[in-house]
């Protein structure tokens, strides 16, 4: 598997990074396959530094926030007005009712259209199938809309992506032996936090430490976060190898 490193400024975009949006690649059936975890603000512009628009396999949106999905509706546009012509349905893994949300969100009028270009297929806890190569699974996250995280694995090799969360001891559990561990790191241990929200660079540290991961990637850092806190805290907790990521890093599983 390759890991692109699209958006992953935490909340909203910021002035180096689109919001959440990680592309996953791997070889299947002769070609590679291409699938996004979320599609959050601002991150169409620069995802078109590394694919075609037209090339999505495959999409997973964790929550329906609009940092992980609103760069939806223009992808719409791409998928149903392109000069080249209409290509088929994208299957979009993401909560029940994303179809009429993101509908919503658009603008499109009854009867849905945003299932012309899209095909919706509902994720809920322990929700598991195979897309393209890849084993996916989901797990409920706390936080205050329905969120996911979800773990792909394809030819032995395993991608833990938290999405948003707050502190689960599930997650450990979900993420455990993971290869690379994909965590959001949005708050500081100096700050009074609220719960079932975000996580803090040393709790993304505690999950990893605790199910063994191979590598940790802190994301979703707002642009108001000091980066250098942020890091850490994370070390006050984990000792293996790690990066906070930043906007067109590419990681080899």
């Amino acid at each position: 598997m390759r890991l692109t490193i699209v958006g992953c400024s935490g909340s909203f975009p910021g002035p180096d990074s689109a919001a959440s949006c990680y592309l996953v690649e791997a070889p299947f059936e002769g070609r590679t396959f291409r699938m996004l975890l979320d599609l959050g603000s601002g991150a169409l512009g620069p995802l078109q530094d590394f694919i075609d628009l037209r090339d999505i396999d495959a999409i997973s949106l964790s929550h329906l926030h609009p940092d992980h999905c609103f760069d939806m509706s223009g992808l719409y546009v791409v998928r149903k007005y392109h000069p080249a012509g209409r290509p088929p349905r994208l299957p979009v893994y993401a909560p029940v009712g994303t179809d009429w949300q993101l509908s919503n969100a658009y603008g499109t009028t009854a009867p849905n259209g945003m299932t012309l270009p899209f095909e919706f297929r509902d994720v809920v806890d322990g929700f598991e199938t195979t897309v393209g190569p890849f084993t996916m699974r989901a797990m409920r996250t706390p936080h205050p809309v329905e969120a996911y995280a979800i773990r792909l694995e394809c030819e032995g090799r395993s991608l833990v992506y938290s999405g948003d969360t707050g502190f689960d001891p599930a997650l450990t559990r979900f993420a455990a032996g993971a290869d690379v561990f994909l965590c959001e790191a949005s708050f500081v241990e100096s700050a009074d936090n609220p719960p079932d929200l975000h996580l803090t660079g040393a709790e993304a540290g505690r999950i990893a430490t605790d199910a063994g991961v191979g590598r940790l990637l802190l994301t979703h850092i707002p642009p108001w976060t000091d980066r250098d806190e942020v890091e850490a805290d994370l070390r006050t907790t984990y000792t293996g190898d790690y990066s906070l990521v930043r906007a067109g890093d590419v990681v080899q599983l």
